[in-house]
């Protein structure tokens, strides 16, 4: 597939968002292969963090949503198989998961995802 800079609300592009998960999470692309049972190879997931494929299958994405407890349907709007146009409801839904916290920006969402990734290479020294 062809690289894009599909940006997404909040400024993420999808792979963008998933490196930024995946650091948060604190795990290696070897770790989330084997937290997939290897339904996501880390050669791919790095394809995916680059931007070097941009519209992985629903079940890749429902696999690394399982891994990053956070929301499928979220990760389906940022792979563009759906438009933005969810309800409040469902995208306050595709925040919460990932931080139990109602009404995040995608500005918030980020930033958060960005500290805890610091916290976390912290505290491995």
């Amino acid at each position: 597939m062809v690289p894009t800079d599909k940006k997404q609300p909040g400024g993420s592009t999808l792979g963008e968002h998933l490196s930024l998960l995946r650091a948060a999470a604190g795990m290696t692309l070897r770790e989330v292969e084997d937290a997939s049972e290897k339904q996501v190879s880390n050669a791919y997931l790095s394809q995916l963090e680059k931007d070097k494929i941009n519209k992985p299958s629903p079940d890749i994405l429902h696999a690394l949503a399982e891994v990053y407890n956070t929301s499928y349907e979220d990760l389906m709007e940022r792979a563009g198989y759906f438009g933005s146009k969810l309800s409040s409801d469902k995208k306050r839904r595709a925040q919460v998961p990932t931080f139990a916290v109602e009404n995040l920006t995608p500005e918030e969402e980020r930033a958060l995802l960005k500290y805890l990734k610091f916290i976390r290479e912290e505290n491995r020294k």
